[in-house]
């Protein structure tokens, strides 16, 4: 257990949104917004977002994921693109720009969407390292980007299947990042007991 005293550190997240017709105009997009609202309720942190709506162009995913981790993002969440469809590439492009995959991330996103919907074994969303910056591949609907990150809880708020989010804060001190902080009455991190810091 480290300082008492500690602050909570500030962090930059990025955020993208994949899709053709919100980048081209055709209707507006609702994955920023969502992922935004989500993160200022889960965390305590001093929070800069770089935001980005982009088309489902292979380079283009991959390259603005570089730009964001570049720009000194720690945690980057994309949502959109990861279907079976074929223009569903933002796996592809998150995978291209990794150094290190971390496939867990994927497989309980998959366990949690199961729960509502069967069709849940047809995503691919995937979460890599590159430096030090996570990023996740999450579902395209903003309900689904919330059940996903929060998990499963039951009528007395009880945690039935954790949430992904849970482990993202412990993820981003191994690749030393800043030190996440959440409000547990959205999601509570785990850390081991020696990782934990006591926030004022």
């Amino acid at each position: 257990m480290t300082s008492a005293n500690a602050v909570a550190d500030a962090v930059k997240i990025g955020i993208v949104s994949v899709s053709d017709r919100a980048s081209a105009g055709v209707y507006e997009d609702k994955g920023l917004p969502a992922l935004q609202d989500w993160l200022e309720r889960a965390l305590h942190n001093p929070i800069t977002f770089e935001a980005r709506l982009i088309a489902d162009e292979q380079a283009t995913i991959s390259a603005t994921l570089i730009e964001l981790v570049d720009a000194g993002c720690s945690l980057v969440l994309t949502t959109g693109g990861t279907g079976p469809a074929l223009r569903d590439v933002t796996p592809e492009a998150t995978l291209a720009v990794a150094h290190k995959e971390m496939p867990g991330f994927g497989e309980q996103m998959r366990q949690i969407s199961l729960k509502f919907v069967p069709t849940a074994i047809l995503s691919r969303q995937v979460a890599v390292v590159r430096g030090q910056s996570l990023i996740i591949n999450l579902p395209g609907q903003p309900k689904a980007i919330a059940e996903t990150l929060e998990g499963l809880k039951d009528a007395s708020g009880a945690q039935l299947v954790p949430g992904i989010f849970a482990a993202v804060p412990y993820c981003i001190d191994l690749i030393d990042g800043p030190y996440l902080e959440t409000r547990e009455a959205v999601c509570k991190a785990f850390r081991p007991k020696s990782a934990v810091r006591v926030i004022n």
